[in-house]
Parts: C-alpha cells; structure tokens; sequence
C-alpha cells in the first residue's frame, strides 16, 4: 500500500508510524484508517517495536468530521464496526510492543488510539479529551474498555461524563499513561525507550502482554497455569540462554527476539 495519510519508517528493528496530516491535526478519515491497519502488519513482520506518533503539534484529534459525514445519515456502527475495530484489534493483538508517543493533544478517538498501544509516553504539554458527550456520544475506539482498566471507574466516568482535558501529567498520576516527559526531553526518551526494546527479548515481551490482560478475566489457579504454560516456552528459547549465560558471564545479552 502506497501511504498519503501517514508515514512508515523503519530502521534498526524500530517501526515509526506517523500520523501525517498535520493541517487537520491528524484527524482519522477512512483512508487514514486503512492505511494504519496495513502498516501495523508491516510493522509487526519487519520490526521488533512499533511506535505511534503525530506529525506537527497534535497526536490526533479523533474522528475526522469533514470525512464524507452527513450527521442524518452517518452509520456510526458501521464506522466503528467495519472500520476501527480491525485497527485497533491489530494494534491491541501486534506481537511486537508497541508504544504511543504522544506529542500533542490527543481528543476522541485520536485519545483512545494511543490508549490501544502496550505503552503511552506523552510529552507533559500533552492533554488527553474523552470529547465524545459533546456531541452527544459516548467514548468509543476502546474507550469504555481502556479506560476503567488503566485509571479506574471512578476517573474514567468522570473523563467520560465530563469531557474535561486530562493533562499528560494528570494521566501519568491516575495510571492512564506509563509516563510524561519534558517537552525538551520527549523526542529522545521515547526514542530510546524504543531502541531498548527492540533489542530486547521479542517473545517474553509478546508472553507478557499476553499473561497481563489474561489475568482480569483469570482466577488465581488459572492465572498461575497461564504463568507455567508461557515460561515453559519462554524456557525454550534462544533468548533465555542467551539471557541466562550472560548474567553468568557479566556481561550484556545479546537478545535475537527468538
């Protein structure tokens, strides 16, 4: 697929996909969709990480309203149905980490976008808007499945009720979002939080996200089966010799995400 919407750039088993349509803030069209969707999969078979961020000040600013809408004729199931879910499936399911590096406002569907990334690393001038009562909706693109889990029903029903901004340091306080970086600082940090898992162990990590999100729906002896099953065979492959004679010999490993 040829992109026009976005970016796709990968270089020392680091994907960065940019969302590339600074004049109307990133906004999600159709189009855009689709070719988020592709480049997941591509990321996902040439990369060890995948990065998401945003072209200009903004990381997203949701649903593109200009896209075609007829507000008396929109299907917006349809829309979350045929086109979102596939999206934000892929990324949730991509066997690669995949971090969000928000550099901007990210409102709507762009806010829970970044929310379906393993990791979120905002700049602290960064905010978050769950916009969607303002027009008379209610948080979709995951919305209602983030945000309980990553802040609690209490914070959630309040960012969803009230459709207040929640500043990247804010979102960092509640759990929403692993952390929020200087603005100075930011391109770097999330660069090198990038670099240091692409060379990390590829399978444990595919194993860990796998292990976490089973464990709300697990019991105890359910869980520690899980646990048992996956290290068996993580125990299994290159990386945990390699991880295991390198700290006999002192020295780094040199992971293979094999």
């Amino acid at each position: 697929m040829i992109y026009q919407m976005i970016q796709l750039s990968i270089a020392e088993d680091v994907a960065v996909l940019t969302l590339n349509r600074p004049d109307v803030m990133n906004a999600l069209n159709t189009q855009m969709r689709a070719e988020i969707l592709d480049a997941v999969k591509q990321a996902e078979k040439s990369a060890r990480v995948l990065v998401m961020t945003g072209a200009g000040k903004c990381f997203c600013s949701g649903q593109d309203l200009a896209d075609g809408v007829n507000a008396a004729t929109l299907d917006l199931e349809r829309a979350l149905r045929d086109e979102y879910e596939p999206m934000l499936k892929t990324i949730y399911d991509c066997k690669i980490p995949t971090i969000s590096a928000v550099n901007g406002a990210a409102a709507g569907a762009g806010a829970n976008l970044a929310l379906a990334a393993d990791v979120v690393i905002a700049t602290e001038s960064a905010t978050f808007l769950q916009a969607f009562t303002r027009i008379g909706l209610l948080p979709d693109a995951g919305g209602t499945y983030w945000l309980p889990r990553q802040m609690g029903i209490s914070k959630a029903m309040g960012a969803a009720l009230f459709a207040e901004p929640i500043s990247a340091q804010q979102a960092s306080d509640w759990g929403m979002i692993w952390e929020a970086v200087p603005d100075a600082e930011f391109d770097a940090h999330w660069r090198a939080r990038a670099a240091k898992l692409a060379v990390g162990p590829t399978v444990a990590y595919g194993r860990v996200k796998k292990a976490l999100r089973q464990s709300f729906e697990n019991t105890l002896e359910e869980q520690l089966a899980v646990e048992a099953r996956y290290q068996g065979k993580l125990g299994k492959t290159h990386d945990f010799l390699e991880g295991v004679m390198a700290f006999l010999q002192k020295r780094p490993a040199k992971y293979e995400g094999r």
